[in-house]
């Protein structure tokens, strides 16, 4: 068959472009590209190659599994390739895969075939060499012939065992498996690298990547590594089970680390039952996964089976609908939040990511979009995992345009023309029209009518952004003034709706305290905090009236917080409302108040707790100290006198640290309170 010039050219071109991505993925630990559009690449090349086999070399990417290793470390052969597996994207390509393995171990189509199913984990595949059961050699997958020799770097990582356990072990036996960074190890990473000031990695994957890559291993040491093992390679002196879910628990039995999570599926059924599982509960999981491999589980039907060029026929990654996507940003707005807040978002191209299309991104705030640099017109790489705000993670700075410019912070406030301010040490910019910006006004009617404030029924945002537009509502007392008639005006509204709503408007007369505060969107107040205050002074007169100081002996108020309750408080235009409220007949039930007596062996001390509590809830823990005497607060001042920390702590413990406050870890601080007891 002839090939097309223009058949030519464009598998020379997919073949440079996918060695750029290999080089910088493999060997620099700074890919440009998300994994999906790198697959959709491979996957066009390998069409082409397909449906004209003449074209293929033996230097395709086709023909290999990733790229040469560094020169930095030394070079391993791996004695049996470590080969990638093929993808699926659909269930009916996994559907197709699984009748090709059933037609070539002449089985129906229809057969119940018995398969390991694991996360595909998104980490970095090494080797690992056991003679007489001591870890002898650790190597990256490198090109799949040969890797890098990281053995002193992987002696670093505790899920590493440095000599199996128990007995009856091959005298070699290579295991190999996925090294990875779990989510929150890799929060702290970061953090620590932005205190440093130093370059932050852009997921856990090049993370742990990266980690392995340390020439020196006390760094790689000082990394938040783990490690499961998923297969085996070469095995002698021994025999293993005849299946692969029974040698995975045999290797469990030796120490080597295992999913928990895997488990033996039996034919297409079982495995999409498995699939949908553990997509249901993907962000939920410690560590990131990008899809499900299946492998057979019998190994007679793996041999007979065999392998193709550079994959098994008896496994494959069945992927998930990507998390992350390539698109272009169209335009950068801003848009003005209920406190005022000036936000950055990127409009963009509409892009598929995590199920669902995507056309704009949070850039969060203007440090942050500055810090990543994207201008309109740049190619962007966004993110979109479960539930979360679609977020723009990196731009592709080898297809920017020429004649960008960097995004500036607007002097006025897009929606109402009020300066826009930006307080230093804060990352936020706020727009100073308060109640008069039509953006506040809708956002804090919308927060007033919320379920969790007073809970209008049927007073959505549509309708709160038509009163607002039409003048019919400017403040939350104007909400109670409103009519039938009022409402039964406005788009898509009849008599009936409008009767009902009044009727909704009427109950949500009668509330609480709590919801009250919460509704009145004072900034930093959330619901915690405000049925901390109703139960603190348990009347609104009294929490008016309070000071700073007395703010903050009600748990978990700190000095901001207090600061910005009093301000409210001290705003005439405020107090105006509330008291139109109250006349308009909003109510609740004042109670007595239910404060900590200042006295016990802690009284006059102020705690801050921060991290997660191995012994006991941190409510548990701030109940003792109240017990006590002592002040829990939520934020860390030079009055506090105890910074606790349990595990996984944040900036708190930092600060304490530099500020010379005492810090205690929770055995120190049980010791403290049985001291006190």
């Amino acid at each position: 068959m002839t090939v097309p010039e223009a058949t030519r050219e464009k598998v020379t071109s997919l073949r440079e472009e996918i060695r750029f991505h290999n080089n910088l993925y493999h060997v620099l630990d700074a890919p440009e590209i998300p994994d999906i559009e790198y697959d959709r690449l491979m996957r066009e090349l390998q069409a082409l190659e397909t449906e004209y086999p003449q074209l293929i070399t033996p230097d395709s990417p086709t023909q290999r599994v990733g790229a040469e290793p560094i020169a930095a470390f030394g070079t391993v052969e791996h004695y049996l390739p470590m080969l990638s597996l093929n993808n699926v994207f659909s269930e009916q390509e996994f559907v197709d895969f699984h009748r090709r393995v059933a037609a070539r171990l002449e089985l129906s189509a229809d057969a119940d075939i018995a398969y390991m199913a694991d996360p595909k984990f998104d980490g970095a595949a090494v080797s690992l060499q056991f003679e007489n059961g001591k870890l002898v050699r650790g190597a990256t997958r490198g090109d799949g012939t040969r890797g890098e020799d990281i053995t002193h770097n992987v002696r670093t990582i505790e899920a590493v065992p440095l000599r199996l356990l128990g007995k009856g072990f091959p005298s070699m036996l290579e295991v190999r498996g996925e090294v990875f960074m779990p989510r929150a190890g890799f929060a702290k990473l970061n953090e620590r690298a932005r205190e440093k000031g130093e370059k932050t990695f852009v997921n856990p994957r090049n993370a742990a990547a990266g980690s392995l890559r340390q020439l020196d291993p006390r760094l790689t040491a000082e990394r938040p590594l783990d490690f499961y093992v998923y297969s085996v390679g070469i095995v002698e002196g021994g025999l293993l089970p005849d299946r692969h879910s029974e040698i995975l628990h045999q290797l469990q039995e030796w120490g080597l680390k295992v999913c928990p999570e895997r488990r033996l599926v039996s034919g297409v059924d079982g495995c999409m039952e498995y699939y949908a599982d553990i997509g249901n509960r993907r962000d939920s999981l410690d560590y990131d996964i990008d899809g499900v491999v299946y492998k057979v589980d019998r190994l007679e039907y793996q041999h007979e089976l065999g392998f193709i060029s550079r994959a098994p026929r008896w496994a494959i990654a069945y992927k998930f609908p990507a998390q992350e996507e390539m698109t272009l940003v169209e335009n950068i707005e801003f848009q003005v939040g209920r406190t005022g807040a000036v936000t950055p978002v990127a409009r963009l191209k509409p892009v598929f990511v995590g199920g669902v299309t995507v056309s704009n991104a949070t850039l969060h705030n203007m440090d942050e979009l500055h810090r990543k640099d994207v201008r309109i017109g740049d190619t962007v790489i966004v993110r979109r995992a479960g539930d979360v705000i679609p977020e723009v993670v990196q731009i592709i700075a080898g297809k920017r345009p020429k004649g960008t410019k960097p995004v500036r912070i607007p002097r006025k406030c897009p929606v109402c023309g009020s300066r826009v301010v930006r307080i230093d040490g804060e990352a936020v910019a706020r727009c100073t029209g308060g109640l008069s910006c039509a953006a506040q006004r809708s956002e804090s009617l919308k927060h007033f009518v919320s379920r969790k404030a007073l809970d209008i029924e049927g007073l959505g945002s549509k309708l709160i952004e038509q009163l607002v537009l039409h003048g019919r509502i400017k403040t939350p007392d104007d909400i109670y003034k409103l009519s039938a008639t009022d409402i039964a005006a406005m788009e898509r509204m009849a008599e009936k709706s409008a009767e009902n709503l009044i009727a909704s408007i009427t109950k949500s007369k009668q509330t609480t305290l709590s919801r009250f505060l919460y509704g009145l969107g004072i900034r930093d107040v959330g619901e915690a905090t405000a049925a901390s205050l109703a139960a603190y002074y348990g009347k609104l007169a009294s929490i008016m009236e309070a000071d700073v100081e007395d703010l903050q002996e009600v748990p978990d108020v700190g000095p901001i917080v207090a600061s910005r309750i009093q301000a409210f408080f001290a705003e005439k235009q405020n107090r105006k409302i509330i008291r139109e409220l109250i006349n308009d007949g909003v109510t609740w039930e004042e109670v007595a108040p239910q404060r900590t007596a200042n006295s016990g062996p802690l009284a006059g001390k102020i705690f801050v707790l921060t991290g997660t509590m191995r012994s006991m809830s941190r409510d548990e823990l701030k109940a003792r100290i109240q017990a006590l005497g002592g002040k829990v607060t939520g934020s860390v001042s030079m009055k506090t006198d105890f910074v606790v920390y349990g595990d996984k702590t944040g900036s708190k413990l930092t600060k304490a640290q530099n500020l010379g406050i005492a810090v205690i870890d929770e055995d120190g601080v049980n010791k403290l309170l049985l001291i006190n007891n």
